[in-house]
């Protein structure tokens, strides 16, 4: 049964003014600036948005037309995704660290008349592009820092376009309302372009009905409430801060915060110290690579007591998180480990005051989702997809579980084909990919049924597993089953490793590429008087590959405790001279690896893996922050890993 506190509203603009009448007074975002945080309530959001939607009528602004929005989480971009709704407009929001070719794919696709940037940075990249965009008419900029010398008559301050629209609205006082009630819960509420993994990003249409349909399932299955907070720090561009940011908080009536900047994230979230978190794993492996860092820096005596109390903690933690029966001895244990340590991480991660957390995006190690929960943070794992609106399973109270991804969530039907793919239908299912009807009829059948590309099972208690993509899974030379992704998350969960790509289909052997954690691994030198000058040159120090080959040693370990998975040992890998990089195409702006691109550009670094080889000599084209091209070349050492039955003995190969 659905809260009666939610609003129960059919489109984001009636559930606007629904929750402006319910809790006006009520904070309904927050932004910090300069180091203060400034509030406005569900009346004054709904005010900004009424004044921002008029001034875009009053530049034009038609029904059907698009907005584009690309900034970092501001408020006034949530405004504006708001405002173009009101007016029966289409938003796209864009990932803010895209380069000007990726936004120009993107506005013309998508064919976008308007856009708001958050500052001049964007402001640049869309001047950039506009030759070259004959849609794109007019640039609403809301940071006029640095935009005094601008005098483009396309170029508009936020501030300029809201008076022009609180005076559009004193001449036209029935405008907004009359607008607002054409609007149905079956028309585009946005079109969000997916981070393009395998190709060029595809838009995925979705109507206010999927989207609010599923964010009320979503926020009704754990009982959220408007008396919490979230924080807004993921693209805007991204599903899950649709659904977290936007939706639910329209319907629930929560408050979102907006943190000052990417680098005070964790600093702002723990001065707002929010109920309900959502990340993708990449967010908790940088977390826990923080607190692995901190701890490396104690004394003593309290890495002791730190690795003492977590080991309590992952014996007894999950199962009391669980309600499972746990010894009055262990019970003890762990409550003294919550005053010294459990309590006092959580306040330094900002998770003192946290509810529910999850994870979605992609798999998360067991081994990463058990610490959380081992901590009594209630992290759940979400599966789902732009084309769902996000909500495909869900984990109930009481029955998570770190191999499994859950049960189908309210309203959703799953089914797995007969080659194992997973299938689904259900209310959030998006109408279609924006002018690419070849690609809908692949992925959506005449009877709505979603092809994931994902490879999986139900186990006999009814709970979905995941294995790995589709075309990723596949089988080395003696036939056992090679997953990548299961593989590289057992990497990432050490703070030594920042990404890792793994090959082995069609192969003898699994091998793999690293990146090392440049935070965790530049402390650890500064601790050891090790000394280097750029990431090349500690990446290939032979002391912190020694560090990378114990990470190695360890997974191999445990997979070869696992049958399924013993012969997927990583028998030679490569540490890397550069990061993956998304302005150099290796990853999607969502930091998922394209790995059909890193195979084709490092084929030869693979070949060398499979081969005699001890050392190979790559050189590499990057592209610099300014946008400039340049190559970086570098011998890299090919190191040998023996078995797990040889006592995890190491042979490394003479190199350079």
């Amino acid at each position: 049964m659905v809260s009666a506190a939610y609003s129960s509203a059919e489109t984001f603009p009636r559930c606007l003014l629904d929750q402006a009448q319910r809790n006006g007074e009520k904070p309904a975002i927050r932004e910090k600036y300069l180091g203060i945080w400034q509030t406005w309530t569900w009346r004054e959001v709904s005010d900004e948005v009424r004044s921002i939607a008029c001034g875009l009528a009053a530049k034009g602004f038609k029904r059907g037309d698009k907005l584009a929005l690309i900034g970092d989480n501001r408020p006034r971009l949530y405004w504006s995704m708001s405002a173009a709704q009101c007016l029966g407009g289409i938003p796209v929001p864009m990932y803010q660290d895209s380069v000007a070719d990726e936004l120009q794919f993107v506005v013309e696709h998508a064919e976008v008349r308007f856009a708001v940037a958050e500052n001049q940075e964007q402001v640049d990249k869309l001047l950039e592009i506009k030759d070259r965009c004959p849609n794109l008419e007019f640039i609403i900029y809301c940071d006029p820092r640095g935009m005094r010398s601008y005098s483009l008559e396309f170029l508009i301050a936020l501030e300029s376009l809201q008076q022009s629209g609180r005076d559009f609205e004193t001449k036209n006082p029935t405008f907004f309302l009359d607008e607002i009630n054409k609007v149905k819960n079956s028309d585009v509420a946005c079109i969000l372009y997916t981070s393009g993994t395998t190709g060029d990003p595809k838009g995925v249409v979705l109507s206010h009905e999927s989207l609010i349909k599923t964010a009320t399932n979503a926020a009704n299955w754990d009982q959220l409430t408007a008396d919490g907070d979230v924080l807004a720090y993921l693209p805007m561009a991204w599903v899950g801060d649709n659904l977290f940011s936007y939706s639910e908080s329209y319907i629930v009536g929560f408050c979102v915060n907006c943190p000052e900047s990417g680098e005070t994230v964790l600093n702002d979230m723990r001065e707002i110290g929010p109920s309900y978190f959502f990340a993708p794993p990449r967010i908790f492996e940088n977390l826990l690579t923080t607190v692995m860092i901190r701890m490396e820096d104690a004394g003593t005596i309290k890495r002791r007591m730190f690795h003492y109390f977590m080991a309590v903690a992952k014996r007894t933690g999950t199962r009391i998180l669980n309600g499972e029966s746990v010894s009055a001895g262990d019970r003890l244990l762990y409550a003294l480990g919550r005053l010294l340590i459990y309590g006092p991480l959580k306040d330094t991660l900002g998770f003192t005051r946290i509810r529910m957390a999850y994870t979605a995006g992609e798999s998360i190690s067991p081994e990463l989702f058990d610490f959380y929960r081992s901590l009594g943070i209630n992290l759940k794992q979400l599966y789902g997809q732009t084309e769902a609106s996000v909500l495909v399973t869900i984990q109930p109270d009481g029955e998570v579980r770190s191999d499994s991804v859950g049960v189908p969530a309210p309203d959703v039907e799953i089914e797995i084909s007969d080659g194992g793919e997973v299938l689904y239908r259900s209310p959030g299912v998006f109408i279609e990919y924006y002018k690419n009807p070849e690609a809908t009829a692949e992925t959506k059948t005449a009877d709505g049924w979603v092809h994931t590309g994902d490879a999986g099972y139900f186990d006999k208690e009814g709970y979905l597993k995941i294995i790995d993509r589709a075309a990723d899974v596949g089988k080395l030379n003696d036939g056992s089953i090679y997953a990548p992704k299961f593989l590289e998350n057992k990497l990432k969960f050490f703070p030594q490793i920042r990404e890792a790509v793994t090959f082995g289909d069609q192969q003898d052997f699994v091998s793999a590429f690293i990146n090392i954690d440049l935070e965790a691994i530049s402390n650890w030198a500064e601790k050891n008087d090790v000394t280097y000058a750029s990431y090349h040159e500690l990446s290939a120090n032979e002391q912190v590959s020694n560090l990378i080959q114990d990470c190695v040693a360890s997974v191999n370990q445990e997979l070869a405790n696992e049958p399924q998975f013993s012969a997927s040992q990583i028998r030679r890998f490569i540490v890397l001279h550069k990061e993956l990089d998304a302005d150099d195409g290796e990853l999607t702006r969502t930091r998922k690896v394209r790995r059909k691109f890193v195979s084709e550009k490092y084929s030869t670094l693979i070949d060398a893996l499979y081969s005699n080889q001890d050392n190979v000599h790559v050189k590499t084209e990057v592209t610099f922050e300014d946008g400039r091209k340049g190559s970086v070349e570098a011998d890299l050492r090919i190191w040998d890993m023996g078995s797990d039955d040889s006592s995890n003995s190491v042979v490394v190969g003479a190199g350079s």
